[in-house]
């Protein structure tokens, strides 16, 4: 386990739901770090980055009932929250008079994630390890692919907001997408 520490992700999640805030602070101690990482490339603004790190654990100790244990993976949620916390504020700076009121259900339904339980479990010492990897793989595209990824991934753009980004047609964006991915899975894969 990350953080020399013998308790599983699952029984800190375990711990929080039972309100134990020492729970919480291991859950920040060891996921802090790479959440912050995230949240500032999409952000790019510390402070703010600051604000969406500290507000995620709110979400997490307020809302723990919303995780699926079922699913049970602790990484792949937080990341996801983390992800979509930021693209939110990202989103709400870039067009404010687009963006739905925050409020309790707004959260609920796009800032909580809802994972699939048939995804693969990943925890963050098996990310890290794979993170060179990742990378590499990343690196080997086109920089057309690697724009247009960025664009979806980190700055939370739809396909009809990177086709007017890039002034191309819709399907065109599509096909983008669909050969960027398909690209990035053969790169990982020879990796392996």
């Amino acid at each position: 386990m990350s953080k020399n520490n013998n308790n599983s992700d699952k029984e800190i999640i375990l711990k929080i739901a039972g309100n134990d805030s020492k729970a919480l602070e291991e859950l920040y101690d060891r996921y802090s770090p790479v959440l912050f990482t995230l949240i500032s490339k999409i952000v790019q603004e510390k402070s703010a980055a600051e604000e969406i790190l500290s507000d995620i654990f709110v979400i997490i100790w307020q809302k723990i009932d919303l995780f699926d244990s079922e699913a049970g993976n602790v990484y792949t949620w937080m990341i996801n929250l983390a992800r979509n916390k930021a693209i939110d504020f990202a989103k709400r700076n870039r067009n404010p008079e687009e963006m739905e009121e925050y409020v309790d259900e707004y959260e609920n339904e796009n800032i909580i994630p809802h994972l699939s339980t048939s995804a693969e479990p990943m925890d963050l010492d098996k990310v890290l390890s794979m993170k060179d990897k990742i990378n590499d793989s990343f690196n080997k595209l086109t920089e057309a692919q690697q724009y247009v990824l960025n664009l979806a991934y980190y700055q939370g753009y739809n396909e009809k907001e990177i086709a007017r980004e890039l002034n191309i047609p819709l399907p065109t964006v599509k096909s983008k997408i669909s050969i960027a991915l398909g690209n990035l899975n053969k790169n990982l894969a020879a990796e392996e």
